[in-house]
C-alpha cells in the first residue's frame, strides 16, 4: 500500500540541510515528498503537512481538515524582539498532530502548554563529511563555514587571527563590509554542498565565532558539527552551547579569548591534529539523528 506523500512548507530563503536528509529517510519509510516554498502549491486533498515554522496561517488546519500536521521548529526567533516573536507564534499558531523542536531548550522556549506529541530532532551531518580526506597538508591554519554576515560583529577576533600571524580560509562569499575586516582570509566564494568537505580539510581547525546572546548562544551550531565531522578540531569564541559540545567531544573543542592575537598563537601551537577515524562521531550523521524519532510512527 502507497503512503502519503508528506508535504514540506518552507518560508524565505534559510539553508534547510534537513530537509533532503528528511526526503531520504521517507523515501525509505515509504513515504515521497515534495518542498513547497508556499502554501498555495500545496494541494487540497494533501494527507501529511509538515510546516517549517516560520509562521503557520490561522487556517491552516480548516484548510486541510483531514491531514496530519506537522510543525517544526527547527530554531528559536532571532532578534530583533525574539521572544516577542515566540510569544506571537505560541498564541496565533493552530493547533497540530505533532511538533518537532530542534533541542529541548527550543521546546521550552516555544513554550506550548497542551498534549501534542513532540519529538527532539537536533541538526546532523550528511555521510559523506565522514568518508572526505584530506588531498595533502593543510593551506591554513583556520577555516571558517557558515553564515558569513555574521562575522561582521568579530571584527576584533578577525584582526587578531590576523595579527597573530594565521592563514584564514572563508567558505562561502564576503560582501564589501566584510572584506573591510576580513582582507586577509582567502574567500572560496558560494560552492555546492558536495565540494564543502573538501574544502574544509584544506585547514588545520575549524573556526566557530558565534554571538553570545540568545538563541545563538543555546543552540546547535551546525558549522562545528560539520568541523568535527571531516575531523579537524574546533577553535572559537565560549558560550554555553560550545562549552557543552566540548564536554561531549573531549579535546576537539576550545574557547578562547578571540579578540587577543597571543590567545590564538597559544591555542593554535597545542591544537591536536585532524582525525582520520570519525567512526566515533557518526552520532553526528543525519541517519543517527532521525533514526527512531516518534514522528515516524505517528505519520499516517
Amino acid at each position: 500500500m502507497t503512503k502519503p506523500r508528506v508535504h514540506f512548507i518552507r518560508g524565505g530563503a534559510s539553508y534547510l540541510p534537513e530537509l533532503q536528509a528528511y526526503a531520504a529517510h521517507l523515501a525509505a519509510l515509504g513515504h515521497e515528498s515534495t518542498v513547497h516554498a508556499d502554501a498555495g502549491t500545496v494541494p487540497a486533498d494533501a494527507q501529511v503537512l509538515w510546516w517549517i515554522c516560520g509562521r503557520v496561517p490561522r487556517d491552516a488546519a480548516a484548510r486541510w481538515p483531514r491531514a496530519y500536521q506537522v510543525h517544526e521548529y527547527a530554531s528559536a526567533s532571532v532578534p530583533p524582539a525574539a521572544a516577542l516573536k515566540d510569544r506571537v507564534k505560541r498564541w496565533t499558531h493552530p493547533r497540530p498532530q505533532h511538533r518537532v523542536f530542534q533541542s529541548d531548550w527550543v521546546r521550552e522556549r516555544m513554550g506550548f502548554i497542551d498534549d501534542v506529541p513532540w519529538s527532539l530532532r537536533d541538526m546532523g551531518v550528511p555521510q559523506a563529511f565522514f568518508e572526505a580526506r584530506a588531498a595533502g597538508a593543510p593551506e591554513f591554519d583556520l577555516v571558517y563555514l557558515g553564515e558569513t554576515t555574521r562575522l561582521a560583529a568579530f571584527a576584533a577576533a578577525l584582526a587578531a587571527i590576523r595579527d597573530a600571524g594565521l592563514g584564514l580560509l572563508v567558505v562561502g562569499a564576503m560582501d564589501d563590509s566584510l572584506r573591510a575586516a576580513a582582507g586577509h582570509a582567502t574567500c572560496t566564494g558560494r560552492i555546492a554542498q558536495d565540494e564543502v568537505p573538501a574544502q574544509l580539510l584544506r585547514a588545520r581547525a575549524g573556526l566557530n565565532l558565534m554571538p553570545g546572546r540568545l538563541p545563538f548562544s543555546e543552540q546547535t551550531s551546525t558549522k562545528v558539527l560539520e568541523y568535527l565531522a571531516v575531523g579537524l578540531p574546533v577553535v572559537g569564541n565560549g558560550y554555553p552551547w560550545f562549552e557543552r559540545a566540548a564536554r561531549e567531544h573531549a579535546g576537539r573543542l576550545r574557547s578562547l579569548e578571540v579578540a587577543d592575537a597571543n590567545a590564538w598563537r597559544t591555542a593554535m601551537a597545542s591544537l591536536p591534529p585532524r582525525e582520520e577515524d570519525r567512526s566515533q562521531r557518526l552520532s553526528l550523521a543525519w541517519d543517527a539523528r532521525l533514526r527512531g524519532l516518534p514522528v515516524w510512527s505517528a505519520l499516517p
